[in-house]
């Protein structure tokens, strides 16, 4: 794990283990995958939106890509990258914890990188159904909640 931006820490000062915790619990409900090896980048909002216009040509900054490695012998399964002003912004605006929301979007990045996608309403059940499971394992309450009640 790299902090680039340490206003991760001084706004949520267990973020490395929460970080670990989420990503692992992904891990541990895909015991079927080869690799494990994953690297997490906590940044800031200008250098996300830097990544996801050079790689996704969006020029604007988003709260977590996910960058799926090819297969390769160390087993490193992908990066993932956050953002935290567009993090923090939307726990805010959607009122949950920080550390919840955190786990929910490293949750999500990782199942991006095991191939999971929200593309059509088929697959974006299919993959926040498995997010609300994960977060079950880390008493971190069902993400869409509040939105479906909305």
């Amino acid at each position: 794990m790299e902090i680039e931006d340490e206003a991760w820490i001084r706004a949520e000062p267990e973020t490395e283990a929460l970080v670990w915790r989420a990503a692992q619990a992904v891990l541990d409900a895909h015991q079927d995958i080869e690799g494990q090896g994953i690297v997490i980048l906590l940044a800031d909002d200008d250098s996300i939106r830097v990544l996801n216009r050079d790689f996704r040509q969006k020029d604007q900054a988003t709260n977590v890509l996910s960058f799926p490695s090819p297969p390769n012998p160390e087993g490193q399964i992908g990066d993932i990258a956050l953002a935290f002003g567009v993090c923090q912004r939307e726990a805010i605006e959607q009122g949950k914890p920080l550390a919840h929301h955190l786990q929910h979007l490293v949750a999500h990045g990782v199942l991006h990188l095991l191939g999971y996608d929200h593309q059509g309403d088929e697959e974006a059940e299919s993959m926040e159904a498995l997010e609300r499971e994960i977060l079950a394992t880390l008493d971190v309450p069902d993400p869409y909640a509040a939105a479906e009640g909305q």
